[in-house]
């Protein structure tokens, strides 16, 4: 429902504790601007287990096919398969936190030419790409046609779906999809890249995208 930080007129820290005594300093209260429509009832996730997450947590999988405001099938980013190849290496020796840990998740957006314009880890890899993708929002670059999705780690349907809701035609990630991913990618007519490792990499839909 968000498309750019123009559709949000307020922001708020919560401030206290909730009902268990917890805090929730890490959550905001968030007042869209006047004329952007609230979402919809049938996309609330519906927890029937405390472990629950991702798809698994959707009321129905249909839900979760959401509607782009920016089709990313009109995405004419392309990028030559020797500089796919090379993005890993590049994200790795970005991540900071991982080289101390070896425990995080990274996701970047990136040009054409291979540079890596953002770069963000995170214990979640789906938090990784919601920290790339807010950082497009705040910096007005949303859509982002011209930008490739990387994630260090599967693509899964929602990750797909995330990069769709972006206006991103391409993503590309270093461990395998899913099935879901791969079907979602190319119903919207997404570039999808998996188990891009040294030369080598799988591609499953849009292969106009991938320049040899």
């Amino acid at each position: 429902m968000i498309g750019g930080r123009e559709d949000i007129a307020v922001a708020r820290y919560c401030d206290g504790v909730d009902d268990q005594g917890r805090n929730t300093y890490n959550v905001l209260d968030i007042a869209l601007a006047e004329g952007v429509a609230p979402p919809d009832t049938g996309v609330e996730r519906n927890f029937y287990t405390t472990s629950s997450c991702g798809v698994c947590g959707k009321a129905a999988l249909d839900a979760v096919k959401l509607r782009t405001r920016f089709s990313p099938a009109e995405a004419a980013f392309a990028v030559k398969s020797e500089t796919l190849a090379g993005l890993p290496d590049a994200l790795r020796a970005r991540q900071k936190v991982f080289a101390s840990t070896g425990g995080l998740h990274a996701a970047a957006l990136f040009t054409p030419d291979g540079e890596l314009d953002v770069v963000r880890e995170d214990v979640g890899r789906h938090n990784a790409v919601d920290k790339v993708l807010g950082w497009a929002v705040l910096e007005g670059r949303v859509p982002a046609p011209g930008h490739g999705l990387l994630v260090s780690g599967r693509a899964s349907f929602e990750l797909v779906q995330k990069a769709a809701m972006a206006g991103i035609g391409l993503l590309a990630a270093v461990s395998a999809p899913s099935s879901l991913a791969v079907e979602l990618a190319e119903e919207n007519g997404m570039t999808l890249v998996g188990f891009l490792r040294g030369d080598s990499m799988n591609l499953y839909t849009g292969d106009h995208r991938i320049l040899t």
